[in-house]
């Protein structure tokens, strides 16, 4: 057997048994892998062409498993969402959280320029453990400014928590964020709010590296239940 492949097969068990270690100390402080129906991916490799001055080491490797506390549940299917423009150009606001992530067209709604926002409403405050976002997979995209934020309060005027803040020049007037852009894949970006309790969630974008426009195909949030 060539050297080469017993290195391969070295790496896969070592990275099996790494995957089991996890999944048993997971268990042990009561979390369980988080289950997310990915959609098929719109394009194949690596992206090389994208130019961005803050973007995050592109690895071309699948997203790690991610745990949650035993319990926790997807909380924003079908729940209403509001926007900073109720007219989007393409779509309706409501297909964010109608539950279907296909990259093909038809599956997106798409908001005019600038810094814009969506907001869904859970209806109730929840601790919030994940929040996993497609704005647009059928090309590889960087999108401009994106920050998250979560409150009890629907105007987001206090008690407003930032999860991720990638405006590194504060463009948005935002704030500034040290967090970094990423490439849109098929497989979402995953967002940890580490146990926030919110009821609403908003969702900040400005644009991206193939138009100015802002995209949205799907948003998941998944909390466990209130105390």
């Amino acid at each position: 057997m060539k050297k080469e492949v017993v290195f391969v097969l070295a790496i896969t068990a070592f990275s099996g048994m790494l995957a089991s270690a996890q999944a048993v100390a997971a268990q042990e402080q009561g979390k369980e892998e988080l289950k997310v129906q990915l959609p098929k991916p719109m394009f194949i490799g690596t992206p090389r062409n994208i130019n961005s001055p803050n973007l995050e080491k592109i690895t071309g490797k699948p997203r790690g498993t991610f745990f949650v506390p035993v319990g926790t549940k997807l909380v924003s299917l079908n729940k209403p969402v509001t926007a900073s423009d109720m007219q989007p150009v393409i779509g309706e606001v409501s297909c964010i959280t109608d539950g279907e992530k296909s990259g093909e067209d038809g599956y997106f709604v798409e908001f005019g320029p600038g810094k814009q926002y969506v907001q869904i409403d859970l209806k109730s405050s929840l601790p919030l453990q994940a929040i996993l976002v497609w704005h647009y997979h059928s090309q590889a995209r960087v999108y401009r400014d994106v920050v998250i934020q979560v409150s009890d309060d629907k105007d987001f005027v206090g008690g407003v928590s930032t999860i991720f803040n990638n405006d590194h020049d504060n463009s948005s007037g935002l704030g500034v964020g040290k967090d970094k852009e990423y490439i849109e894949t098929f497989e979402g970006k995953l967002f940890d709010p580490h146990g926030a309790k919110a009821r609403y969630v908003r969702l900040w974008s400005n644009g991206n590296t193939s138009n100015d426009m802002n995209h949205y195909v799907e948003v998941e949030v998944y909390a466990t239940p209130a105390k």
